[in-house]
């Protein structure tokens, strides 16, 4: 199990359910469009939120910020110490830096003394865009190896100062590669471990990506709290973390939904009817399985796990629980029919 840090009221790791974390895409200088995601992102899920921190401005921007919300803020920073220390005293409750792109040894002490000092985690964030030029040439290019190894370095420059409220991400657009990182990391460290797939692209692809990559090793029992990057509105990333979170078994935020693929003994459309459950379950946050098959004959068997579901025939169809059959019902009333079973539950 990995070691437990806090992030505001937000527990990271030591067996605590996993969080989602998102990043803001406003320019954090402007407070009122950051808070307004910031509060667009808390409503629809997100626990923790990122914002980026470029120069003084936007730091100092950051306690306005954090005034104005309710979920906890983290400060991403590069190369320049002083804007950390900034949002240190300005009340942020996370800092992300790379500890070897910020200066010499005395100024990461300054911000692990001042973390220190403010009860502030900070998340060493490697990324396969910035390794270390010397890492690059002993592997011959980006490698989980690689990953480890810079992370595993930043991690002990923190340590160096006796800081160890620490948490750790070592991401790649590669998803092989990232997962193995990952998997390596997690046999050298107790740290708490921030998945991720960076650079995932579109929510087409992205998703699919990070599902893989996030989902994979939450399956293995590895990760504590998760971003999903995607190129689109950050809203986004938070439906589709839930999504992952719940495909993994992880936490179920509402129902889910089972259908079969059909096949030649499907006797009536399935599919929009399929897509009109789903629709509808979106206003449902009851942690139910609920299931949409194509045929009367094998569906409820085959579904029998599900809380309740429909299955199709010439004209009507069935309604059953647990694999039991209920009634029938003609085949324009099934969805209907779902839905006030559904309510009953």
């Amino acid at each position: 199990m990995s070691k437990m840090i806090h992030v505001g009221a937000v527990a990271v790791g030591g067996g605590t359910p996993v969080s989602i974390q998102s990043m803001c895409s406003t320019p954090t200088a402007d407070v009122d469009a950051t808070v307004a995601q910031i509060r667009r992102l808390e409503a629809a899920g997100c626990q923790i939120v990122r914002v980026a921190v470029p120069d003084m401005d936007a730091a100092c921007a950051v306690g306005q910020i954090r005034r104005q919300i309710s979920i906890p803020l983290v400060a991403d920073i590069h190369f320049d110490y002083r804007l950390a220390l900034q949002c240190l005293e300005s009340g942020i409750d996370k800092i992300r830096i790379n500890p070897g792109n910020i200066g010499g040894r005395d100024k990461v002490r300054a911000v692990a003394d001042s973390c220190a000092e403010h009860g502030v985690p900070i998340r060493i964030g490697v990324n396969g865009g910035s390794l270390e030029k010397e890492l690059l040439a002993k592997y011959g290019g980006v490698t989980a190896e690689a990953l480890v190894e810079s992370a595993m370095g930043h991690v002990a420059l923190l340590e160096e100062c006796n800081f160890h409220d620490i948490c750790i991400s070592v991401k790649c657009s590669r998803v092989a590669v990232n997962m193995e990182a990952y998997r390596l990391l997690r046999r050298r460290t107790d740290y708490p471990l921030h998945l991720g797939v960076t650079e995932a692209g579109t929510p087409t692809m992205g998703i699919l990506k990070s599902a893989i990559g996030i989902g994979g090793l939450l399956c293995q029992g590895i990760g504590d709290t998760m971003r999903v990057s995607l190129t689109a509105d950050p809203v986004e990333e938070i439906a589709a973390a839930k999504k992952i979170l719940a495909a993994a078994g992880i936490r179920r935020n509402g129902p889910e939904l089972i259908s079969c693929p059909t096949c030649g003994r499907t006797a009536y459309d399935m599919i929009p009817i399929a897509r009109e459950v789903e629709r509808r379950l979106q206003q449902c946050d009851k942690p139910i399985t609920v299931a949409v098959m194509g045929c009367v004959v094998n569906g409820p068997g085959e579904a029998s796990a599900a809380d309740v579901g429909i299955a199709g025939g010439r004209g009507e169809g069935l309604i059953f629980r647990k694999g039991e059959v209920l009634y029938k019902v003609p085949q324009e009333r099934l969805v209907d029919a779902l839905m006030d079973e559904i309510a009953k539950l």
